[in-house]
């Protein structure tokens, strides 16, 4: 009588194996083409000099993370090294006041990423003792990090075997094996789900990891992608059929809401008054400008709230800002306080110097408006 010892290893890299044989005779590919190719061409062509590579600090690259979503690596460049040359450990970040996060953060977006950042910093080093955790379930607990965003932290700084499915991925494999139907859908996201677990190559996870990213991001973009050069083309269905530019399905569209409101740039000598929006919602936790209805009187208003005023000589022209689901049209008051009612400053209203207010906590569309009064001021 024989004795057979397999351990849970075994077991899930030979359902690991029959899963990826299966999909691939469905789907007609060669298990490694995909994986392999794309681990040669990363050492060769793809990117290796971002300043959050060649690191398996886990600190430093959980926030390159949270700033590369939704936001272009070009744009995330300067912000990452001024934001790190702050906040260089997790026990600086979460020494920091949100105040002074939101501010190193102001103008990148999404300022949501910024104070759950700074959350789960706090967490971490409350719960873990100050070191980022290496489970994988764990890390999916912290504030502001989902599935796709651990797996890449886990796999860069960890060298652990994740999935990763971020926009630029979605847009890889939609076209790669022609997946029709909006990605956003439950459905579909399963599918894709699925897909990227069964071509998880058994080594090289940091190339394949990086390689995936940087071909979604330089290769096979939303827009013109560079198919003749792409290191996967021959085994690509939508390049094969012609459908590149038609996948994956876009989101279905809908009319942009829009909204319209008045913006108080209230004036006392070369300061200005900002007030704390509230800790959610749009712009949580920033400093921005008095907001008023668009039908609102604002000359009545700021003599009932502020005091006696005067125009200023001139206000800046209205801006229009859009979010996620809706679209914002600004337009600016600007007024000079002549007898404010306050000496003192109210809970969550502060004046500043119009360059303090610049370098403060405040959003893009605000930043803009209070440049345009310094350049009619001078």
């Amino acid at each position: 009588m024989f004795r057979v010892n397999i351990h849970c290893e075994d077991i899930v890299r030979y359902i690991r194996f029959y899963a990826i044989t299966i999909l691939s005779l469905n789907m007609n590919i060669a298990p490694t083409t995909f994986a392999t190719r794309l681990i040669s061409w990363q050492k060769q062509f793809g990117r290796h000099d971002l300043p959050w590579q060649n690191t398996r600090d886990p600190y430093a690259i959980w926030v390159s993370e949270i700033m590369l979503q939704q936001t272009q690596v070009t744009a995330v460049i300067g912000y990452y090294a001024k934001f790190m040359q702050r906040f260089p450990t997790i026990a600086a970040l979460a020494a920091a006041s949100q105040e002074e996060v939101l501010q190193h953060w102001s103008g990148l977006g999404y300022y949501s990423r910024a104070r759950n950042l700074h959350q789960a910093a706090i967490n971490i080093m409350t719960f873990h003792d100050g070191e980022f955790p290496q489970d994988f379930e764990t890390i999916q607990t912290l504030p502001g990090i989902g599935r796709s965003t651990a797996a890449a932290i886990a796999s860069f700084a960890f060298h652990q075997v994740q999935t990763i499915l971020d926009g630029n991925v979605k847009r890889v494999l939609a076209r790669h094996f022609c997946i029709e139907g909006w990605p956003g859908t439950p459905a579909i996201e399963k599918r894709l789900w699925t897909l990227a677990e069964t071509l998880l190559p058994e080594q090289d996870m940091v190339a394949y990891t990086q390689g995936l990213m940087d071909l979604g991001a330089t290769l096979c973009t939303r827009s013109k992608p560079q198919c003749p050069v792409c290191p996967v083309n021959t085994s690509c269905e939508a390049f094969k059929q012609s459908r590149v530019n038609q996948l994956p399905t876009p989101k279905p569209r809908k009319a942009m809401p829009e909204k319209s409101i008045q913006m108080l740039i209230l004036l006392r000598g070369n300061e200005v008054m900002l007030e704390k929006r509230p800790a959610k919602g749009i712009w949580g936790g920033l400093w921005s400008l008095p907001e008023l209805e668009i039908d609102a009187d604002s000359a009545a208003v700021v003599l009932d709230r502020f005091g006696t005023h005067t125009p200023a000589h001139a206000s800046p022209p209205k801006l229009s800002h859009a979010f996620t689901h809706f679209k914002l049209h600004i337009h600016p008051v600007a007024l000079h306080l002549t007898q404010p009612k306050m000496a003192q400053e109210m809970p969550g209203q502060i004046w500043l110097s119009l360059e303090d207010a610049l370098g403060a906590a405040i959003p893009t569309p605000v930043r803009t408006l209070l440049a345009n009064v310094q350049k009619i001021n001078v």
